[in-house]
């Protein structure tokens, strides 16, 4: 057993190495100062200095999604740890490994509104996976260990880690733990071979079932193996927000996004499906619309690790609990064996009512009459010219939509994105993040000018760290999607969304600010594009530039409505294909009434 003297800060440090950590986000302050000096002597850790502790958790966020490893961020005492609470609410919501470390007040102030304290414990308790304060110097080492074990087992999630600066200080032993001990904590992995069995009889016996896979298919690593049960079985799949690239876009079995701004095949799907085989999902309200009214003849088959999920929202008739690959896996064994003994579906009727709605509502948009730029155009040549092999790395509104709808996502880990929570400002650091965890892979930051005004100041680390990100600001002049809802929903009252980043058609006021200008004042490349023809030229210009950051603003046309869309609180049944524009289902109404 491995024991040596050093200070709590030094024994910090070196619990990081152990567990492999190779880069901390962060920015430090009096609370977690004694721990940057032995980071200062790391020849294993590098710490990239932010310019906010949210860029700082959003970038662990990105770094967890381009390696599957946890991201890692430190912060000090009171504003930096609550400056983490945005991030570590994200990665709670979108189940990502990531491990915050907090400096805190000395021991024996605690409690008492010392200078910059703040109960970073229990301000975080319901957005972490767990939480730690950490008193004594000697349990450093133990419970860096566990933070790291739950940050990244069975569902992952933000684990936090607050540390009295009296600890870090202290001299201690530092004794690496050579097991660990967590009472209470076993995620079951190995899923109950009878509910397999149950759930492979069901897909052989449904007549209209649908592969609903989520998030969870990414976390558990397990697309191959859904690849190899969707063809193996015929069965259609819809890849939520979560987890797009999990299957292929080019794939014959793909319908697209379910959801408020899903494909109308995908929705469709689901809701005149009679058996849903949910895969790490979780059946998010903003993929079922009004839940009573969703998939009302579908029986359910619901796996995730979480057994907490299960049936949360909607009855599962076949629970499954376990990790997606190794149910994924036995659920291909178990529909090998019924295929072997003559029982297998047939779903050539289902397929003929999938692909006619496949064929009549594709994704679509319409040219501005204005002769402005579309967002819609704008991203899809983005996707097209980068190609599948970039990540892609949207912030939240229109330009997420549009951005999981026109760009094709062929591998995983080519989208990433803040799913639950919906956070404004994610995309910058969070492609910084992504960057650092896989250097040599393209990363797009595909941002709005609401969400890139909330943590452009990363763009300074990017360009001071040598991090060549590079950012499309889909640039409409306005909070896009609450614009959308006011068009929508309040009759066109436009409280309180135009941003004045674009100048209105026709000229008018000017650009606040200047995005280009902004751009070459934090040390980047600043480029504008505002007409189609200079598109392809203007995204291939930013390629061709892999020693800066590059920012390019794309000015477009403030009009521009995300669709498909069901309305907030309506049934799936009601989806708009357009503006007053909705499928016609009468043909699949009839044929379901045979099914039955």
């Amino acid at each position: 057993m491995m024991t040596e003297q050093m200070t709590g800060a030094q024994s910090l440090i070196r619990s990081l190495e152990h567990v492999g950590v190779d880069v901390v986000f962060g920015i430090p302050g009096g609370a977690i100062l004694p721990a940057y000096d032995p980071l200062y002597d790391s020849a294993k850790v590098r710490h990239i200095l932010m310019r906010h502790e949210q860029g700082a958790g959003h970038a662990a966020e990105g770094y967890a999604y381009a390696t599957g490893r946890p991201g890692v961020c430190m912060a000090t005492s009171g504003p930096g740890a609550t400056n983490l609470v945005t991030p570590l609410a994200d990665a709670y919501m979108d189940s990502v490994p990531m491990v915050a470390i907090t400096g805190q007040v000395a021991a024996p102030l605690i409690g008492t509104d010392a200078f910059q304290e703040a109960d970073i414990c229990g301000i975080s308790m319901p957005i972490t996976k767990h939480n730690f304060l950490v008193r004594e110097a000697a349990d450093i080492p133990r419970i860096v260990a566990e933070a790291f074990h739950i940050a990244s087992t069975g569902r992952p999630g933000p684990v936090l880690v607050d540390i009295a600066k009296t600890a870090l200080q202290a001299g201690t032993e530092f004794q690496w733990p050579q097991r660990l001990d967590l009472p209470g904590y076993r995620p079951v992995t190995k899923p109950h071979g009878k509910q397999v069995r149950e759930a492979a009889r069901l897909i052989a016996e449904a007549r209209r079932p649908v592969l609903y896979v989520g998030g969870g298919v990414l976390k558990a690593g397990a697309a191959q193996e859904l690849r190899v049960l969707a063809e193996l079985t015929g069965l259609p799949v819809v890849t939520t927000l979560m987890a797009r690239g999990a299957f292929p876009d080019s794939h014959r079995q793909h319908l697209g996004m379910p959801g408020m701004h899903g494909t109308v095949a995908a929705v469709g799907a689901l809701q005149r499906a009679d058996l849903i085989v949910a895969l790490g999902a979780r059946f998010d309200d903003r993929v079922t619309g009004k839940l009573d009214s969703f998939a009302p003849d579908a029986k359910i088959v619901h796996a995730d690790i979480d057994p907490a999920e299960i049936s949360k929202n909607r009855h599962a008739d076949v629970p499954i609990v376990g990790d997606c690959r190794e149910v994924l896996a036995d659920l291909v064994v178990a529909v090998r064996a019924d295929q072997a003994a003559g029982r297998q579906g047939d779903y050539e009727a289902w397929w003929a009512q999938l692909d006619r709605l496949r064929t009549d509502y594709p994704l679509g948009y319409e040219q501005p009459a204005d002769g402005s730029l579309a967002p819609q155009h704008v991203i899809k040549r983005l996707g097209e010219i980068v190609g599948p092999d970039a990540a892609y790395v949207p912030g939240v509104g229109q330009h997420q939509m549009w951005a999981a709808q026109f760009i094709d996502y062929e591998k995983p880990g080519s989208f990433i994105n803040s799913g639950g929570a919906g956070t404004m400002g994610f995309s910058v650091p969070a492609a910084l993040g992504a960057k650092v965890g896989r250097p040599d892979q393209a990363v797009w930051s595909i941002d709005g000018d609401g969400c890139f005004q909330m943590t452009n100041q990363e763009l300074a680390t990017c360009a001071v760290e040598g991090i060549p990100i590079k950012v499309a600001v889909v640039n409409n002049g306005n909070l896009g999607m609450v614009r959308q809802w006011q068009t929508l929903f309040y009759e066109g009252r436009y409280s309180n969304t135009n941003l004045q980043t674009a100048p209105p058609a026709g000229g008018g006021k000017v650009r606040i600010p200047d995005f280009v200008r902004l751009a070459e004042a934090y040390g980047c490349v600043g480029l504008r594009c505002e007409r189609a023809e200079d598109v392809d030229a203007t995204i291939e210009k930013a390629m061709a530039i892999d020693d800066a950051p590059v920012v390019v603003d794309f000015t477009v046309n403030h009009d521009a409505m995300v669709w498909p869309m069901v309305g907030p609180g309506v049934s799936n049944d009601n989806i708009q294909y357009a503006r007053d524009m909705a499928p016609d289902w009468d043909d699949e109404d009839e044929e379901r009434a045979t099914f039955r």
